[in-house]
């Protein structure tokens, strides 16, 4: 698994640092999106401006993105292998469950085009669901 850590940090320009691969492996691991806390209490005991930094690396580089999802704390998620920065922007439905208090990502469902009226220009788009997972709702 290392090696493909280290492959997919290589890929993107960012050089393969212990931190950074440990940050990419325990993303990859990751059923939704998490916050910075949680991902430092996961890794303890571990910097926390590093890992604050490697996040920011990795959004830099499109190897994360981070959601807003109105709990008041950024949320990170790996992108899509394919993600480039052209524009960076991981126009997916993001979705909040409102008992288990998860992020998910829904990669294969869309934000619908939306078009703004005219001198309006759209610089970045996110759209949140909020309601209950699969778990939570059977």
């Amino acid at each position: 698994m290392k090696a493909g850590i280290e492959e997919r940090l290589e890929a993107k320009g960012v050089k393969p640092t212990a931190m950074r691969m440990l940050v990419l492996e325990h993303l990859s691991h990751q059923l939704f999106a998490v916050s910075l806390t949680e991902l430092e209490k996961a890794l303890a005991p571990v910097d926390r401006i590093t890992v604050y930094r490697t996040l920011k690396t990795f959004e830099e580089h499109c190897l994360v993105h981070a959601i807003d999802d109105g709990t008041g704390s950024s949320k990170y998620a790996l992108c899509q292998v394919d993600c480039d920065d052209s524009p960076h922007h991981d126009l997916h439905i993001h979705f909040y469950c409102r008992t288990c208090q998860e992020t998910y990502c829904l990669p294969k469902t869309l934000i619908p085009a939306i078009g703004l009226p005219e001198g309006f220009k759209k610089d970045e788009m996110s759209l949140l669901v909020k309601g209950f997972c699969q778990i939570c709702s059977s």
